[in-house]
């Protein structure tokens, strides 16, 4: 307790009061894109009267506070129970107020805006920052009542409900808790101590594995359980799911987008540290969070390379049998002065990138630089990081001669994945390469089966069968959607026995992978699976109706079930979330139109285009629809 009190975790969000705001509120006056911000105490709240709000200039009260370091964010209640994270933070360091996107000017009617859908504190942030957290947004109202079991991240946010373990400590004899369902000796629902098991084979969710089985228990169960809040996924629930809840029962992962992720799997985007790790030979040989970082402080255990050489060193690390002795922290290894920031470990093997403006991030995939890489994927490497004046050509030529004979020099999936991400028709042979390839990663290989999910056709589908009874879901998830390309007999053959899969995010994905077809029949126990493997999927949809993109499929699923009525709504509620989806508005358009309702389409049209008139695209289809 002592440890986690002040950490980043006991302050992940906190009530606004003078021992937890950073800010300056002091009458201090912040301008960006010539709208104006001041910030001041009032009547002892904390309080900022901005312009940059629909309506016009308007003060509004601090609810909750954001973080504690590099920087702060505040929270203001725009709506009875909506909460919104402003724009406008505060740097730590530098004692300064400064926007979080210098360069963009949105007026309070995108949906980017900081009051928008995208910046909404219940939907998108609050559940990493909250224990017990449930959103509970009302669709027909279009109101939150969210709740939580406390702010900040608590015991019982990583460990699980406590009342058992507080029981089992405040007994004189350590009473048995073995009464309360599902707990341990110590009355936890989860024991997230490496040195013993725990529940980490839930539902038989490890079975099949190629990873020995001693490597997963508590290691595997902590990664997941860290894996929730420091990942880039999709959530399935309205809240925090039980702790303990394997990752793929309640997120499904997003893989190594362009958008995410450069082509050799280095972060891009914010993609918190977990898609990273999974890349890594660390997380390969059963490496878990608490080797490196402390669980209640949320540091690092050592300090510089210390950290490193727990288990990089000549001594090694009996844990970890199958490093290589020798040391790494000379001239000899690093080629760069002793002490120089280019003798540190992370600045080779961790890139660092900077989120929020001030947040440095480090890239958790614990690569080897390869600068012959960046000519021709135009992926960064940790060398030019630093050497920002000299080629990665230079680069290359600077670590071959280091290392003349080092055997990581040689192909890589980055390869295949920046010329797919040009030319996908032209390395259709090779991501099907690196899908079958069970020495890459389970998330590269994912990311080769959903860059392929355009071009599915029958023979793709059947060539990739046999990855629907891969042991890692992320496979199993991927491999599904390219059975779209098969015919409906044999799609549903292929995946009828995945509607019962051990894992929430494969059952979902084969549900998917039903809709809109036409089955005759099914017997009554794959009949039942169907229902509740749809029945999930729904619910998953129903926690998420408060985000446009979820509005986005909703629609998808009424044009793919042929029910016009349900798409028009969907994609109503999408553009009203957001009115710069371009793409609703057009399909609204064309939906209209393709029923004769031409009056419609142009009112639509019109609407459209008061939202976005500069939209090339709405302008054409106006004049079409206007001949």
């Amino acid at each position: 307790m002592k440890d986690w009190q002040g950490s980043h975790h006991a302050l992940a969000w906190t009530s606004p009061s003078a021992e937890t705001i950073s800010g300056a509120f002091d009458g201090r006056v912040f301008t960006h894109q010539g709208n104006t911000t001041r910030f001041l105490q009032e009547n002892g709240q904390y309080v900022f009267e901005t312009e940059d709000v629909k309506g016009g200039k308007r003060r509004l009260a601090v609810v909750g506070v954001a973080g504690v370091e590099p920087l702060q964010q505040y929270i203001v209640e725009t709506a009875p129970g909506r909460m919104q994270s402003f724009d406008v933070v505060w740097d730590v360091k530098l004692e300064r107020w400064f926007h979080l996107y210098p360069d963009q000017d949105l007026s309070p009617e995108n949906g980017l805006h900081w009051s928008g859908p995208y910046k909404n504190w219940n939907a998108r942030c609050a559940e990493c920052h909250a224990t017990g957290f449930e959103k509970r947004f009302d669709p027909k109202r279009k109101q939150y009542q969210s709740r939580q079991a406390e702010i900040g991240v608590g015991c019982e946010a990583c460990h699980g409900p406590a009342q058992a373990h507080i029981e089992w400590a405040r007994s004189d004899n350590h009473l048995d808790v073995k009464r309360w369902s599902g707990t341990n000796d110590v009355g936890l629902l989860i024991n997230l101590n490496r040195d013993e098991f725990a529940k980490a084979e839930i539902r038989g969710y490890l079975a099949g594995t190629k990873r020995p089985l001693s490597q997963f228990s508590n290691t595997e169960t902590q990664i997941q359980q860290c894996a929730g809040c420091h990942s880039r996924r999709e959530t399935f629930e309205d809240g925090n799911p039980l702790p303990g809840t394997p990752f793929h029962d309640a997120y499904r992962l997003s893989n190594l987008r362009s958008e995410l992720y450069h082509p050799d799997g280095q972060i891009k985007d914010e993609v918190y540290v977990f898609g990273s790790f999974l890349q890594s030979k660390m997380y390969a040989k059963g490496v878990a969070c608490t080797n490196c970082h402390s669980p209640h402080t949320a540091q690092l255990k050592l300090e510089g390379n210390a950290l490193c050489e727990q288990c990089h060193s000549a001594a090694g690390n009996p844990d970890f049998p199958s490093l290589a002795l020798k040391e790494y922290s000379n001239t000899s290894h690093t080629h760069h002065a002793e002490e120089s920031d280019g003798s540190e470990c992370k600045s080779c093997h961790m890139i660092e990138r900077t989120y929020m403006g001030v947040d440095g991030r480090r890239d958790h995939s614990f690569r080897i630089p390869r600068p012959d890489l960046s000519t021709q994927t135009q992926a960064p490497n940790a060398c030019n990081d630093c050497h920002q004046d000299k080629t990665s050509r230079w680069a290359a030529a600077k670590v071959a001669d280091w290392f003349p004979n080092s055997t990581r020099r040689g192909p890589h999936f980055s390869q295949i994945l920046k010329a797919a991400r040009t030319d996908l028709r032209a390395q259709v042979g090779a991501l099907v390469g690196m899908a079958e390839y069970d020495q890459l990663p389970a998330i590269v290989r994912a990311t080769a089966l959903e860059m392929l999910v355009p071009l599915a056709n029958p023979s793709l589908a059947t060539r990739l069968e046999p990855l629907l009874s891969n042991p890692e879901p992320l496979i199993r998830v991927a491999a599904i959607s390219l059975q779209r390309g098969a015919t409906e007999t044999e799609r549903s053959a292929r995946l009828v026995g995945l509607l019962g899969d051990p894992v929430k995010a494969v059952r979902i994905a084969a549900a998917r992978g039903f809709l809109g077809m036409q089955i005759a029949y099914l017997p009554d126990h794959m009949n039942r699976s169907l229902n509740v493997a749809m029945g999930e999927w729904q619910a998953s949809l129903a926690a998420k109706a408060d985000f446009p993109e979820t509005q986005m499929v909703l629609a998808g699923m009424g044009l793919t079930t042929r029910r016009m009525d349900v798409a028009l709504k969907a994609f109503g509620e999408a553009v009203e979330l957001d009115p710069q989806l371009i793409q609703a508005w057009v399909m609204m358009v064309r939906i209209h139109s393709a029923l004769g309702n031409t009056p419609t389409a142009l009112q639509i049209i019109n609407q459209a285009l008061a939202e976005n008139p500069d939209s090339v695209q709405l302008n054409l289809m106006r004049a079409e629809i206007s001949q």
